[in-house]
C-alpha cells in the first residue's frame, strides 16, 4: 500500500468514498447518503462480505427499543462500565463512552428506517455483559447481516463497486485527494472530498501478526483474507497515531478440522472444555477471546467442548451451529463412556471431570450455578483461532483519524477494525461484540460526517 502525490485531475470524483463493504462500510454508506452525500463504496470481493460475514452478526447495544419492549433495564453507562471492566480500564474512556452511547441509536435506526428485523439473544448470558444486550438477525449469522445492509444500500441507490482493490492513496500533505484502484487489469483513479477507511485490520498480514501479536501467530486465521492492514499502512505513511496494535479477538471454540465457529453459548450455558487427558484447563465462563490461547496451549492445540441436549437446543439458534451439526462436527453420545470413545478420551478421567464440576470449589474459579450436564451428551473437537485485530488508527469523536499531535486529518476517517477499538491492549480485554460495536457506531458517525 502506497501514498502518492495526487494526479492533476481525476476522471471520477465523489463526495464520500468508502473503502470496504462489510457492516462498517455499508452503514457508513447509508449514513452518508442520509446526510445528502454522493457516495461510492469500493470492495475487493465479488460481493460485500468482510469479517462481518464470518461472525455471528451480533451487535451489543444498551437502551434500545427492543430491550425496553423486553423489560430489560439497561443504560449506556452500564454498558461502558462493562467494556472497561473487561479491559481492566485500558481503553480510552471517551471512545468507550462514544461507542456505548451510540450503539442503541444505530440499532433503533436500522430497525426503524431500514427494516432490519433485529431481536435480542435472550436465552443465555454473554460473559462480561451485565444485561442481555446482544442484538442479531433471525439466523444469528453475520452473512445475513451484511446481506441485509447491502440490500438497504441497493434500495437507496448507493453504488458499490465490487471486485475492486484500492491499492494507492493520493494525498496532498494531510489532505486526502483520492485513491487508485485495480479491477482486473484496469486501473482507475477516483477522487473524493472525504475518505472513510472501513477495510478492517491486519489479521491476514502474517508479518504484522508476528510482530505485534506473537502469542497468537500460529493460530488458525479465521478472519477475512482481505484484512491485510491497508488502512494501517496508509495511516502510518501519513503520520497517523496508532494504539494497541497488539490487541485482538481470538476464539477458543472453532470446530476442527471443519473450521466452523461454535457459539460460546455452549460454554456459558454449562458446557466445559477438556484436553486430551480428559481434564479441564481454564475457566470457561470467561471470554472466548482469551480462550483461544488456552486451547492452543493444550496438546495438539485442540480441545473437546462437551455439553448436553439442553445446551445444544440453545445453540441451534445460530446458523453456524446448525451447519456444524450438518457436517458431522458435533457428535452425540448416550453416555459419557460413549463420548470418551468418540473423542479418544480416557473414560475414567472424563467421568471424574464432569462429576467434579458441581462438587466443591472449582480449581479455576468457575461457579457452576447451572444444571449439571445430563445424557444425551454432545461434543465437538475445537481449536483456537484469530478472528480480527482490535488495535489500529486513533480516531476522534467524529471518527476522523488523529495525527501524532492529536490533531485530526482534514478529511480522513477510520472505523471498525481500521480504527483502534475498545478491547484493551491484548486479547483478554475483548468483550463479546466489541468488533461489530466499533464497526456500526464509528461507521454511522463517519458516514454522517
Amino acid at each position: 500500500m502506497t501514498v502518492c502525490a495526487p494526479p492533476a485531475s481525476f476522471p471520477i470524483s465523489v463526495q464520500t468514498l468508502i473503502v470496504g463493504a462489510g457492516a462498517c462500510g455499508l452503514i457508513a454508506a447509508l449514513s452518508a447518503h442520509e446526510a445528502g452525500q454522493q457516495v461510492l463504496v469500493v470492495e475487493r470481493d465479488p460481493v460485500p462480505s468482510g469479517s462481518t460475514a464470518l461472525s455471528a452478526g451480533l451487535i451489543p447495544a444498551a437502551g434500545t427499543a427492543i430491550q425496553r419492549a423486553a423489560g430489560i433495564d439497561d443504560t449506556p453507562a452500564r454498558f461502558a462500565a462493562d467494556i472497561q471492566a473487561k479491559a481492566d480500564g485500558e481503553n480510552d474512556p471517551a471512545l468507550v463512552a462514544l461507542l456505548a452511547e451510540g450503539a442503541g441509536d444505530v440499532i433503533d435506526w436500522l430497525v426503524r428506517d431500514h427494516g432490519l428485523p433485529f431481536s435480542l439473544v435472550d436465552d443465555f448470558d454473554y460473559p462480561g455483559h451485565a444485561r442481555r444486550r446482544m442484538h442479531g438477525l433471525p439466523s444469528r449469522s453475520g452473512r445475513e447481516l451484511v446481506d441485509a445492509l447491502r440490500a438497504a444500500c441497493e434500495a437507496e441507490g448507493i453504488d458499490i463497486l465490487c471486485d475492486t482493490r484500492a491499492d494507492r492513496l493520493y494525498a496532498d500533505g494531510p489532505r486526502v485527494r483520492g485513491i487508485s484502484t485495480l479491477r482486473g487489469d484496469m486501473r482507475e483513479d477516483i477522487g473524493c472530498d472525504r475518505l472513510i477507511l472501513a477495510c478492517n485490520g491486519y489479521g491476514g498480514n502474517r508479518a504484522r501478526v508476528a510482530r505485534h501479536m506473537p502469542d497468537i501467530e500460529g493460530a488458525l486465521w479465521f478472519g477475512h483474507d482481505g484484512n491485510t492492514g491497508d488502512a494501517l499502512d496508509w495511516g502510518e505513511a501519513l503520520g497517523a497515531q496508532t494504539r494497541h496494535l497488539g490487541a485482538y479477538q481470538g476464539h477458543g471454540n472453532v470446530a476442527h478440522p471443519h473450521g466452523i465457529l461454535i457459539t460460546w453459548a455452549t460454554m456459558t450455558a454449562g458446557g466445559i472444555q477438556l484436553n486430551a487427558a480428559g481434564q479441564r484447563f481454564h475457566d470457561e465462563s470467561h471470554g472466548y477471546s482469551e480462550a483461544a490461547r488456552a486451547v492452543l496451549a493444550q496438546p495438539g492445540g485442540t480441545a473437546v467442548s462437551v455439553f448436553d441436549a439442553r445446551i445444544a437446543a440453545i445453540a441451534r439458534q445460530f446458523q453456524d451451529f446448525r451447519d456444524a451439526e450438518a457436517q458431522g462436527a458435533i457428535k452425540t453420545a448416550g453416555s459419557l463412556a460413549d463420548l470418551a470413545v468418540a473423542f479418544k478420551l480416557p473414560a475414567d478421567a472424563l467421568a471424574a471431570t464432569v462429576a467434579a464440576c458441581h462438587k466443591g470449589a472449582d480449581p479455576f474459579g468457575r461457579t457452576f450455578d447451572i444444571p449439571p450436564l445430563a445424557a444425551p451428551f454432545h461434543g465437538v473437537r475445537v481449536t483456537g483461532a484469530l478472528f480480527h485485530t482490535q488495535g489500529g488508527l486513533v480516531v476522534g469523536a467524529d471518527a476522523r483519524v488523529l495525527d501524532a499531535a492529536d490533531a485530526p486529518f482534514p478529511n480522513l476517517y477510520a472505523a471498525g477494525g481500521a480504527a483502534c477499538g475498545v478491547s484493551g491492549a491484548g486479547d483478554a480485554g475483548y468483550l463479546s461484540g466489541n468488533g461489530l460495536l466499533a464497526a456500526v457506531v464509528l461507521g454511522r458517525i463517519a458516514g454522517l460526517g
